[in-house]
């Protein structure tokens, strides 16, 4: 986060909390038009002649398929094809951002300069570069277009103004990512925070779950391989692209194995805030295991949380699942993009 940036939030209601993250004061009415300063997802440039072919060779989406009108959900993986890193990946220019969560960006940056080698390319932390807002709610698009912003309709759809981007994200609530320089940024939060209430990153985590979108944290490096995450239902994955660092084992279950775990939605009531990796159990478990794990986490009204959480399909279709070996049963479901049906267990 820039020094001017956190000092325009700050000026007003916002304040920065021992974590680095902004913090907004719960809305005095509830509302569900929100809008989100971005500054916990960091972004990693890659620049240079041979940033497409380099990336192509690490991440497990075709970068071909990058334009100046679409953008990519994609993830990185160690060799033996477990997930280090998901990422929304935007080409912007002649520079190609990733972004996730800004505390797994060291580890990532010193990793993939692992494997640049001769090609013709750098990476680094341009989290400061480009100043990231979310906006989320039914009157979204009209708002954004009283700013003479176009809204990209499809999900992943990326749209220009001038130096100013907007993305569309998927999921059930009608939600854009915008990027811009500090100054044109300040000028739409001024405008777009008289109609829609501020909100905290905790929130847009809610969001990406009740999408279905997952993330990779500290907690959870190597604890998944891109189909446990449903990385493939959400064009994630691509399986004609070629080699990639971990293609072999992906490609391996995606088309000699069976998949055994995925990802589903969940509520549970507790006292205690569940974190990504923690483990879940069940009476019915085919592994001397954890069960599952969960992905990601975030508050509901009444003491419930929402949760994403990898399970055991078998598991999950007894209905056993719990957090933690003696805790709460979860409610499980499927995520609003919904389950192939070939991928249903045999009854």
């Amino acid at each position: 986060m820039t020094n001017s940036w956190r000092d325009f939030l700050t000026t007003g209601t916002a304040r920065v909390d021992p974590d680095g993250r902004v913090r907004f004061p719960e809305p005095t009415a509830p509302t569900d038009n929100r809008l989100f300063d971005l500054s916990h997802l960091g972004l990693i440039a890659v620049r240079g002649e041979d940033a497409a072919s380099f990336l192509q060779g690490q991440l497990t989406n075709d970068i071909r398929e990058l334009s100046e009108a679409h953008t990519q959900l994609s993830g990185h993986c160690s060799q033996k094809g477990r997930m280090l890193a998901a990422f929304r990946v935007m080409k912007l220019g002649d520079v190609i951002y990733l972004q996730t969560p800004a505390e797994r960006l060291p580890d990532i940056i010193k990793r993939l300069r692992m494997f640049v080698l001769r090609a013709k390319v750098t990476l680094s932390d341009a989290s400061d570069e480009l100043v990231r807002i979310g906006l989320a709610g039914d009157r979204a698009p009209e708002w954004l277009a009283e700013q003479e912003l176009p809204t990209p309709e499809r999900d992943n759809d990326l749209a220009a103004a001038g130096d100013v981007f907007l993305v569309r994200v998927p999921g059930p609530t009608p939600r854009f990512e915008i990027l811009g320089p500090v100054t044109a940024m300040v000028r739409l939060w001024e405008a777009l925070a008289t109609q829609a209430a501020p909100a905290n990153a905790q929130d847009w985590t809610l969001l990406d779950i009740q999408a279905g979108l997952p993330t990779v944290y500290n907690q959870t490096v190597e604890a998944f391989v891109p189909q446990m995450t449903n990385m493939h239902l959400i064009d994630g994955v691509s399986f004609h692209k070629g080699c990639y660092t971990g293609q072999e084992v992906v490609a391996r279950m995606q088309f000699l194995g069976k998949l055994k775990r995925r990802m589903y939605l969940a509520e549970v009531e507790t006292d205690t805030p569940p974190q990504p990796g923690d483990e879940l159990f069940s009476a019915s478990s085919t592994s001397q295991q954890a069960s599952g794990r969960v992905v990601d986490a975030s508050p509901l009204a009444g003491g419930r949380q929402a949760l994403l959480v990898v399970a055991e399909i078998s598991a999950a279709e007894n209905g056993e699942v719990r957090l933690g070996e003696n805790g709460p049963v979860l409610g499980l479901q499927e995520p609003p993009y919904g389950f192939p049906r070939e991928e249903a267990p045999a009854p």
